[in-house]
C-alpha cells in the first residue's frame, strides 16, 4: 500500500479529465484513475473510486452520494424533524458501512457534529437513539480522531444510565470500541471516565447476551493495547492491571465463558482479551486458580476444527505460560498434545503454526521434565513440519528456531533425534532467507552442536562494529 495521499477532489478531477479529455466510459475511467494513482505509490484507501455525477447547467459541481445523504440527515437535524431522522439516519448509516472511503469522505465534510447533534435530538425516544448511536459507531470506524470530549461524555453517561438496557449498552460499548482502537488518548479519557467498571458491569449485568459479552470483552482487550503511532509510550500495561486489580476482569471473563461454551465466536474474543491481561506473574497464576486453564485446555480439545479459537486459545495459553509454575500446570493438564495436534491439524495455518510453536516454546524454556513430555509428543517434528510448510513467514520459523533451541539447551540427548529429523538445513534455510532469523537460528544451530560460524563483532581495536 502506498503512503502518499491525494484530496478526493484530485481524483474526481483526473476521472472527469479521463472522461472528457480522452472520451473514455465512466467505469473505465474511474479504473484508469485508480490505476494511475497507485502506479505512483498513491494510497487510495481513503478515496471513493466512483464518478461524481457532472455539473449543473450553472457550473456547479455536483457532489459525491455519500455527501449528498449528510446533506439530507443535516437537514433534518437542523430542522429537528423527528419524524424524518429514522429513514435518514437509517440511509447514512448503510453507506458509511459500505467502505472506509465513504467515512473518511463524510467525515472530512462535517458528519461528526451533525451525527452528534442526532443523538441529542434523540435523547427522549430510546429506539431513535438506539438508532442514532448505530449510525455514529458506522462513522467512528476507522475514524476515532472524529470523537470530541462531549461525545465521550455522552456515551458514557448513556453506559451508566442506561446499563440495564442490552440494546443500548451494545451500541454505546461498539462506539467506544471503534473511538479507542488506535487512539491512545481516546482511551485514557475514557479510562479517566470510568469506562473499566462499565465494561466489566455489561459483562455481569448482560451475561447471556453473546454479542455483549463479545463485545465488552473486545473492548477491555482494546484498552490494553500500545497500538497508536502517534504516541511514544501508552498507557496499555497501566490498564490491565486496573481491569484485573480494580475491576477483578479474570473472574468476570472466566465466569462469562461457563455460559457460552458452544459458541465459539465469544469464546474465541474472551481468550484473546485474558491473553492481554497476563502481563503479571500473579494474573497469570490468578487465571489458573479461578480455573481459565482448564477451560482453555476444554476449548481446544472441543473447537480443534475452528482456527480463530484455536489461534486464539494458543495465544492465552503462550501468555499465561510466562509464569514458571503455570508451566507445570499446563503440561500436566494435557496441553502439550494438544497443542501439538493444533499445529498438526492445522499445519496450513500460519498463524497458528506460529502461536502453537510459541506455546511449546514457553513451555520449555527453562524446564528439562517439559522439554521431555513435548519431544515425546512430537513437538519438535511438528515444528519442523511447519517450517517446511512456511518457508517465506519469519515468524513460524523465527518461534519454531527458538522452540528447538529451549529444547536441547537443556537436555542435549534431544540433539540427535532433532538432527535426524532435518533440523539443521530446515534452520540454516531460515537464517539465510530471514535476517531477522539470524540470531535465533544460529543460537539453535549452536546448541545442536552444529558447526556455526560466529562473527566477532568487536575485537578491542579502534573502529566501528561490524555490519
Amino acid at each position: 500500500m502506498g503512503s502518499k495521499q491525494i484530496a478526493q477532489e484530485t481524483f474526481d478531477d483526473a476521472v472527469q479529465e479521463n472522461i472528457t479529455e480522452f472520451e473514455m466510459d465512466p467505469e473505465e475511467a474511474v479504473r484508469e484513475a485508480v490505476q494511475q494513482f497507485e502506479s505512483q505509490g498513491v494510497d487510495l484507501s481513503n478515496i471513493v473510486k466512483a464518478v461524481r455525477p457532472p455539473a449543473s447547467e450553472n457550473g456547479q459541481r455536483q457532489k459525491h452520494q455519500i455527501l449528498l445523504t449528510l446533506d439530507a440527515l443535516g437537514s433534518t437535524v437542523a430542522q429537528s424533524d423527528v419524524a424524518e431522522l429514522p429513514e435518514q439516519l437509517s440511509a447514512f448509516a448503510a453507506q458509511c458501512k459500505e467502505q472506509l472511503a465513504f467515512r473518511y469522505l463524510a467525515g472530512q465534510n462535517g458528519a461528526y457534529p451533525v451525527v452528534f447533534s442526532a443523538c441529542q435530538l434523540a435523547s427522549g425516544d430510546r429506539d431513535l437513539l438506539l438508532q442514532a448511536f448505530s449510525t455514529l459507531s458506522a462513522l467512528l470506524d476507522g475514524q476515532p480522531d472524529l470523537l470530541d470530549a462531549t461525545g465521550q461524555e455522552l456515551l458514557l453517561q448513556t453506559l451508566r444510565e442506561q446499563r440495564e438496557d442490552a440494546e443500548m449498552t451494545l451500541a454505546g460499548i461498539r462506539c467506544v470500541r471503534h473511538a479507542c482502537l488506535k487512539h491512545e488518548q481516546n482511551r485514557q479519557d475514557f479510562v479517566k471516565g470510568g469506562i473499566l467498571p462499565l465494561l466489566t458491569g455489561a459483562i455481569i449485568q448482560h451475561g447471556n447476551s453473546a454479542e455483549v459479552v463479545r463485545t465488552a470483552a473486545s473492548a477491555l482487550r482494546i484498552m490494553t493495547f500500545d497500538d497508536d503511532i502517534r504516541v511514544p509510550f501508552g498507557h496499555a500495561h497501566d490498564h490491565a492491571k486496573m481491569i484485573v486489580l480494580e475491576n477483578d476482569g479474570l473472574r468476570v471473563l472466566i465466569e462469562a465463558a461457563k455460559a457460552f461454551m458452544d459458541n465459539s465466536g465469544v469464546l474465541s474474543e474472551l481468550c484473546a482479551t485474558l491473553s492481554r491481561l497476563s502481563v503479571r506473574n500473579e494474573f497469570c497464576q490468578e487465571i489458573v486458580d479461578l480455573g481459565g486453564l482448564n477451560f482453555m485446555v476444554t476449548l481446544l480439545a472441543d473447537c480443534m476444527d475452528h482456527p480463530d479459537v484455536v489461534k486464539q486459545v494458543l495465544s492465552a495459553i503462550r501468555a499465561v505460560a510466562g509464569n514458571d509454575d503455570v508451566k507445570d500446570a499446563i503440561v500436566d493438564a494435557g496441553a502439550t498434545d494438544l497443542i501439538v495436534l493444533a499445529i498438526s491439524h492445522h499445519l496450513g495455518n500460519p498463524q497458528i503454526c506460529e502461536q502453537g510453536c510459541a506455546a511449546l516454546c514457553m513451555l520449555a524454556l527453562r524446564k528439562p521434565e517439559n522439554c521431555s513430555v513435548i519431544m515425546e509428543g512430537g513437538g519438535a517434528l511438528a515444528a519442523l513440519q511447519a517450517m517446511k510448510a512456511h518457508p517465506q513467514e519469519v515468524a513460524v520459523q523465527k518461534q519454531a528456531c527458538m522452540l528447538i533451541r529451549n529444547l536441547v539447551s537443556r537436555s542435549r540427548d534431544f540433539s540427535q533425534p532433532i538432527l535426524e529429523m532435518g533440523a539443521e538445513n530446515l534452520i540454516t534455510e531460515a537464517r539465510a532467507a530471514h535476517r531477522d532469523c539470524d540470531d535465533v537460528a544460529r543460537a539453535a544451530l549452536r546448541d545442536l552442536g552444529c558447526k556455526v560460524e560466529l562473527r566477532e563483532l568487536w575485537t578491542g581495536q579502534k573502529g566501528s562494529l561490524a555490519q
